[in-house]
Parts: C-alpha cells; structure tokens; sequence
C-alpha cells in the first residue's frame, strides 16, 4: 500500500508566515497544532494544483504567484510535497474555511515551536514535522521571503 501525499503551503508575508491552528478532532493529523496550509493529492491532480486547490478552500485566498516548490518530506505515512508562494492578500481578507485558527507566526515562535492562538485562548505547539520544515525553510531557502510585501 501506498502512503498518502499531501501538497503544503509556506506562505509567507513581511517577515512571518502563515499557519492553520487544525481542528482539535482526534483522528485528524495533528489535531489542536499549528500546521501548514494544503491538504491530500486527489486522484488525478498534480501537487501544485491540489495545493492551489486546498488553499482556495480553506482561506478563500487564491494564489497569484505560481508557488516554487522547494522540497519533498517523506516518511513512511506520508509523503509532503512542499511550496513556497508569497501572501500577497491582507491577512484580515483571508476567510478561514477549515480549522480552528490562523495566525501570521514569526520565525522567533516557529523556532520556540509554539504560537498563541486568541480564538483557542492558549498558546499551542506547532506541529513538530512543519516545525522543523519551516526551520529548514528559514534557514536554506532560496527565496528573499524576508523582503516580500
């Protein structure tokens, strides 16, 4: 059998990025942390255009910029494609259509691995698979995401 892909989004906007407080539901992946936007690859997509896809359904945000992928996360439950796009909507347009909470999450909480949530009224770890993505990202990438709008 075959692991699951999931296309996710390192969308980044004036130095921070943005993150999805999942749904608190056990059997859900990483129920009650903060994750990446994106979800599963249905039959037939590519990963870009699942995440395009994920993205529009859960934040109501369409993607201007062609996303950059920057990598593959594989493990033996699943398998995490990975893109990089600028956030060039205002945070407060964005409509959160799936999870508990979004948040603009600076690279000092990413690397603490926590970030409060005001809807959730606690803080909340990050989930530690995105946690050391995102570190990764930050660290390596080819992408000025510091200087991006």
């Amino acid at each position: 059998m075959s692991c699951p892909e999931v296309a996710l989004a390192i969308l980044y906007q004036r130095g921070q990025f943005l993150m999805q407080l999942r749904d608190d539901i056990p059997g859900i992946a990483a129920p009650g942390l903060w994750g990446f936007f994106g979800g599963h690859i249905e039959p037939g997509e590519t990963p870009e255009i699942a995440l395009i896809r994920e993205v529009e359904e859960e934040i109501g945000y369409v993607l201007i910029t062609a996303p950059h992928k920057v990598g593959i996360v594989e493990t033996d439950r699943v398998i995490r494609h990975i893109y990089a796009a600028p956030l060039t909507a205002e945070f407060e347009q964005l409509q959160l259509n799936e999870g508990w909470d979004l948040s603009l999450v600076a690279p000092k909480a990413i690397a603490l691995g926590e970030q409060y949530s005001p809807i959730a009224q606690q803080v909340r770890q990050i989930s530690p698979p995105h946690q050391k993505i995102l570190l990764d990202f930050i660290e390596g990438s080819l992408i000025d995401w510091r200087n991006v709008p």
